[in-house]
């Protein structure tokens, strides 16, 4: 990349990984908190669902209020916001303020996103476009997985973790503000409708919305699990953090391969392997501790990638005119998706105990391989040449990583009328 783009984006860069340490901390804290208070799994659900609750209305409200007053006037006081969240949850450890703390998280950390990532779209060009957004990808992914190690240095059942995240999201605003001078225009996408968005490609929107649904089930759900499971804090750290660096590590091999093969198969292929190792789990509860790591790396790097071929699947099949609108509501879809995961699978996990969590992921991601291979029986693969290149996105993870799709798309300016 050229320096003068990276000057530009460095502060940035670098208060996004600040940022995500904050995120990626009060993720896992709550869910551990939550179990420790003894807080039923079903409202720990609820808490936890709010979060993308939140997120839906910032990703509503932050491309407005950026055309309004800025992206650093945005991200500053967001960012604030969004401190102080975290110390009114360590001051009232109760589900109601949880709840509404944490709905106002997920809009804060929404509207950065926007403002990140269309800070950066506004600095790429057709040439660096990919390689930015990687390092970007690979920013927030190292800033979350060392997150979960900072538990062990404060103990969940205090309230000092809770200063630390407050601490950490004030400190990623000062490199933002030092960069003021440098931040680019926004451009506001329009909407588009589902029924149409489906109607051209299915298969895309069921992955979506299941990707949404099983990410949010393996960040703000994971940590519950492992607790219930009886793992002490170091063990929750390290199994939240085999899983976030699975979720990078697979997502280049498998855009390769989705990019050189069917995206129907690659997705398929994909689903299956993740429901194996998911039913492993189950079936063997009691298998060595290294063996169950493994496992679950292989299910979550495997899952993480089904965002990523979703929206390259749709992006084969839509108009070039389409794509900015088609993106932002798939996002809106994904949203959708993460309110529902943690609900689902806490009241599961109530009633039938721990074993419910990845019994439910291995549902869902049977479904989806079993709705891949029946889209793909349906209609011929779109033609190599007619494929655009594959979109290397994360769905919101757990208050952290979710790219906007509309700002980072790549547009196909092939056109397509195949079908899903």
């Amino acid at each position: 990349m050229p320096l003068t783009t990276v000057t530009r984006i460095w502060p940035l860069l670098l208060g996004m990984g600040v940022l995500m340490l904050g995120a990626g901390l009060q993720n896992t804290l709550l869910g551990i908190r939550a179990t420790l208070e003894a807080f039923p799994t079903a409202v720990t659900g609820v808490v936890m669902a709010c979060y993308y609750v939140g997120y839906l209305l910032g990703t509503i409200a932050g491309p407005r209020l950026i055309r309004n007053v800025g992206h650093v006037r945005v991200f500053a006081a967001l960012a604030a916001v969004a401190s102080a969240a975290a110390l009114v949850q360590a001051a009232f450890v109760h589900p109601v303020a949880w709840a509404a703390m944490r709905l106002l998280t997920g809009l804060c950390f929404a509207g950065i996103y926007v403002v990140a990532e269309s800070w950066l779209n506004g600095f790429a060009t057709r040439t660096n476009r990919s390689r930015l957004f990687a390092v970007y990808m690979v920013v927030l992914y190292v800033g979350l997985g060392s997150a979960q190690f900072l538990l062990i240095l404060t103990g969940p059942e205090t309230s000092a973790p809770f200063m630390l995240v407050s601490g950490l999201i004030c400190l990623a605003m000062v490199p933002t503000l030092l960069a003021s001078q440098l931040t680019p225009e926004v451009m506001v996408p329009r909407a588009v409708a589902f029924r149409e968005l489906y109607r051209l490609s299915p298969l895309g929107v069921v992955a979506v919305t299941a990707a949404g649904v099983i990410s949010s089930i393996t960040f703000s759900i994971g940590p519950v699990y492992a607790r219930l499971r009886g793992m002490d804090t170091t063990d929750i750290a390290t199994f939240m953090a085999v899983n976030i660096f699975a979720g990078v590590s697979t997502q280049y091999p498998i855009g390769a391969l989705a990019d050189r093969w069917d995206r129907r198969s690659v997705m398929a292929g994909v689903c299956a392997l993740a429901t194996v190792a998911a039913g492993i789990i189950v079936a063997y509860p009691r298998m060595p501790h290294a063996l169950f790591l493994a496992l679950s790396a292989v299910f979550t790097g495997l899952a993480l990638t089904i965002y990523s071929l979703g929206i390259s699947h749709v992006n084969d099949r839509l108009e070039p005119a389409q794509m900015v609108a088609a993106s932002s509501a798939l996002l809106l879809l994904n949203g959708a998706g993460a309110i529902l995961g943690p609900v689902l699978v806490a009241g599961l996990m109530g009633v039938s105990g721990p074993w419910a969590y990845f019994a439910t992921l291995a549902s869902l991601t049977g479904l989806l391989t079993l709705e891949c291979l029946w889209r793909r029986s349906r209609s011929a693969p779109v033609p190599q040449d007619h494929k655009g290149p594959f979109i290397r996105a994360q769905p919101q993870p757990c208050a952290s990583v979710s790219k906007p799709a509309w700002l980072g798309l790549r547009i196909n300016v092939r056109s397509l009328k195949a079908k899903s």
